[in-house]
């Protein structure tokens, strides 16, 4: 089983009087998930590229109606699926993922990442999965056709503008399995990107990655993007559901994810704030 859980102490203390082992662990790990807002696990650690991964989890205060959404990330950090889970009346969450197909194909550590409702009560656990193939970054690296401006970063040989502050641009190319533009950067200070590239360039901007980590300091208005990151900081991948030259449907996954769960926490928001008579 893999993830900081309880019943992977086989010292546990007995938690009843007369209980067994198995039991005062039971208990011990339910009174160690309530203070947990969301947990989650696996069966295994590491599995083969036809396996199927059973993930399960336990939400320590249940909001009717609401489901867990769980998102794999691979050791791209691309987005590899996104489904919503139903909880349980007790909490409880399972779902099975196959490792089956060519989005899984990569060896390495995928992170499989829950949610519900809030950045609070969100939780992930790493798997690691052999006998694939060994990544090689799948980026457009075709020589660029033109010269970009000084306001511009060349990405692919495409031109976007861009600007920013606490840091500098080392590099940057369009990531060709997730629509993104992929911009790597050296961060001494706490600093702002902003870019703003053209709609035949990349269109549909949803999603902002900081160092493979979904980021929420982050503004979208159209295709300009600004971007908060903090020092240190190595890598921001912009995403999209179009980005020269394919269409990814993976990410258009995620967008309607997104859109689903806006929909239904607006219209939960509406309902509670209706006066009662």
């Amino acid at each position: 089983m893999s993830s900081a859980y309880a019943a992977e102490n086989s010292n546990l203390p007995q938690a009843c009087v007369g209980c067994s082992m198995d039991d005062a662990r039971t208990t011990a790990n339910e009174m160690l998930l309530k203070d947990i807002p969301i947990s989650v696990w696996t069966d295994k650690t590491s599995y083969g590229h036809n396996d199927m991964i059973m993930v399960k989890g336990k939400v320590a205060n249940i909001d009717s109606g609401f489901p867990v959404t769980v998102t794999v990330v691979s050791p791209l950090n691309s987005i590899v699926t996104v489904d919503q889970v139903t909880v349980g009346e007790k909490g409880n969450f399972e779902t099975t993922l196959n490792t089956g197909g060519k989005i899984w194909k990569y060896d390495g550590t995928y992170t499989i990442k829950v949610n519900y409702g809030s950045a609070e009560k969100s939780n992930s656990v790493k798997v690691e999965l052999m006998g694939g193939v060994e990544y090689t970054p799948s980026y457009e690296t075709q020589t660029p056709s033109k010269q970009c401006g000084p306001g511009d970063l060349s990405a692919s040989g495409q031109c976007v503008p861009f600007s920013i502050s606490g840091g500098t641009v080392t590099s940057a190319a369009i990531n060709l399995d997730d629509n993104s533009i992929v911009i790597n950067i050296n961060a001494k200070d706490d600093g702002v990107l902003t870019v703003t590239p053209s709609k035949t360039v990349q269109d549909g901007i949803f999603m902002v990655l900081v160092d493979g980590e979904e980021w929420d300091d982050v503004e979208i208005v159209a295709n300009k993007v600004t971007v908060m990151f903090p020092a240190g900081a190595e890598q921001i991948e912009v995403i999209g559901t179009f980005v020269i030259p394919e269409f990814g449907a993976i990410a258009m996954m995620v967008l309607a994810v997104a859109i689903i769960s806006i929909v239904a926490i607006s219209a939960r928001s509406r309902l509670s704030i209706m006066p009662r008579y």
